[in-house]
């Protein structure tokens, strides 16, 4: 009989680790390679150069011009889009079978759209924290009442 691997997905916009439970009262261990971030950066740190000006059609009137989209938010949605493909990639493999999130609210949200719907049939649950920035061993306490660690 096959064991279930049950993978845990710690992760905000600009980084992220996935770990595997092994099991009542064996822990969590980090799954080799699977440790990701990008440079938390901050909007005027991507864009050194001020919106452009446009000219109006009548007239000598000048106004500003407003960026499309916020440079932060978009390279922390790309970010969460690579993990995503990541994610169903190793599901396509069987490297997983089940699957638990915990992610700050908003990338949380990002996670949500950005999986695919193989994936979404292994999330077993969700958690709305940012654990990022909490060594292995303290996660047990989060993820209590979700896994038996």
């Amino acid at each position: 009989m096959k064991k279930t691997v049950t993978w845990v997905l710690i992760a905000d916009g600009a980084q992220a680790r996935v770990l595997q439970h092994n099991g009542p009262g064996k822990g969590l261990t980090q799954v080799d390679g699977l440790d990701f971030a990008i440079d938390p950066l901050q909007a005027q740190d991507i864009m050194s150069d001020r919106p452009g000006r446009g000219h109006s059609s009548s007239g000598s009137a000048r106004s500003g011009m407003e960026r499309k989209t916020d440079p932060v938010e978009y390279r922390e949605t790309q970010f969460v889009k690579s993990l995503a493909d990541m994610l169903d990639r190793a599901q396509q493999k069987g490297a997983y079978d089940r699957l638990v999130i915990a992610a700050s609210p908003i990338a949380l949200g990002d996670i949500r759209k950005a999986i695919s719907a193989g994936v979404k049939k292994t999330v077993v649950a969700e958690l709305d924290k940012d654990l990022t920035n909490l060594p292995t061993p303290q996660l047990d306490k989060h993820l209590d009442g979700i896994l038996s660690v």
